[in-house]
């Protein structure tokens, strides 16, 4: 990849502190490297507990290929925070017009110097009861489908025992594994020369979250369920946090209370 100096000393550095911690923390079993292209991509994991970046980053830059995550425009202007994601090529995502095509246009320059874009599906932590992933959202399709990118599922399992979702401290002990499995790159040609239309891109969307939770069942060695989580239908916000205190279980039936382990 075509990293400019500047952009590829700060990853050295960065990677020299991350690294470390993350072995430190746990340990780590990655398969289906062979199925990472040789020029750039969009990598698409499940996403069930804050250091999900860390597990993803850690494994592309091992295979020398630099992550470069879709972050929030707003951390962009937190004084240290902001100048080392620049620094990385991190690319903002605002709402505005404007905005969102400055992101696409920074994408794709990634893309076309070989580097991976990192999109997360579902948006947010998922919100399903089980850590299965939820209903995604079309921007990685969109992204995809518009610029003909390869787009690459992966799925990972372990990290969340380290970290549970929205957790206040870290479970090191007894020492955890993280697994990660990539699977090939999400045939999309179905999808080529139709409109991107809200239902082609749903139709798209549910292709690709298909692919990441057949990953994750493998992972698991479980069946996923049969119907993927909607937070809409059960009255969940799709962004930010979200705290179960009293929530009835779509599934079960039963009441949950309050957990650290679905709490948001």
């Amino acid at each position: 990849m075509k990293e400019s100096a500047k952009s590829h000393i700060t990853f050295v550095v960065v990677a020299g502190i991350v690294r470390p911690v993350m072995n430190l923390l746990m340990n780590k079993k990655w398969e289906g490297l062979e199925n990472l292209p040789a020029g750039g991509f969009i990598a698409v994991p499940n996403h069930c507990t804050e250091i999900d970046p860390l597990v993803v980053g850690h494994l592309l830059y091992n295979q020398k290929r630099m992550p470069h995550f879709l972050a929030k425009a707003g951390l962009f202007k937190v004084p240290l925070v902001g100048a080392v994601l620049r620094a990385v090529k991190q690319i903002p995502v605002e709402r505005s017009t404007a905005g969102a095509h400055r992101s696409l246009q920074l994408a794709r320059e990634v893309v076309d110097e070989g580097g991976a874009i990192v999109i997360y599906p579902e948006g947010t932590l998922t919100r399903d009861p089980e850590l299965w992933p939820m209903k995604g959202h079309t921007g990685a399709a969109r992204m995809a489908l518009e610029g003909g990118i390869p787009l690459v599922p992966m799925a990972h399992w372990g990290a969340h025992e380290v970290f549970p979702r929205y957790a206040k401290r870290l479970h090191i002990l007894p020492r955890k594994t993280s697994r990660v499995l990539v699977g090939p790159p999400v045939d999309l040609s179905a999808f080529s020369g139709r409109p991107l239309d809200k239902a082609t891109l749903t139709e798209a969307t549910n292709v690709i979250m298909d692919a990441i939770t057949g990953l994750l069942a493998t992972l698991r060695g479980e069946e996923p369920p049969a119907l993927r989580w909607d937070p809409s239908a059960h009255k969940q916000a799709k962004h930010g946090r979200f705290v179960a205190r009293g929530e009835t279980d779509g599934r079960t039936g039963t009441t949950r209370e309050n957990t650290g382990d679905f709490s948001e």
